[in-house]
């Protein structure tokens, strides 16, 4: 199976061979911010296993943990679609929403909730 992740526009394209090795959803700041929203999911998969298409624009900086990470977005919609963490170099994150599919798998782990949102309940 292989599923593509996609900007809003198209033009940057990540597709994913397998099922993921993990879904986390993240309330950590950053991804507040970078999402727009109460937190992120990144869909964890081995870098080997994915192939990216399309131009990007990359934007680095460090996590909570104090490890860099390297976001990839469209220049011409600015979806953030898929980044690189160095703590775990040879995964790669992508956006859960990139993959516009409600049937997808949800988050197995949440991370950094001291930051989450009063009314956004805890995973079961």
């Amino acid at each position: 199976m292989v599923r593509t992740a996609r900007c809003g526009c198209g033009q940057l394209r990540i597709a994913c061979e397998g099922e993921p090795n993990k879904v986390s959803l993240c309330h950590c700041l950053d991804c507040q911010r970078r999402t727009g929203g109460p937190f992120g999911v990144a869909v964890f998969y081995d870098l080997a296993l994915t192939k990216v298409d399309g131009p990007s624009v990359a934007y680095a900086r460090d996590a909570d943990s104090g490890f860099p990470i390297t976001f990839h977005f469209c220049a011409t919609c600015g979806s953030t679609v898929f980044w690189y963490p160095s703590r775990k170099p040879d995964l790669v994150a992508v956006a859960i929403g990139a993959f516009a599919d409600p049937g997808f798998p949800g988050p197995s782990q949440e991370v950094y909730a001291q930051h989450r949102y009063a009314w956004v309940p805890p995973l079961p």
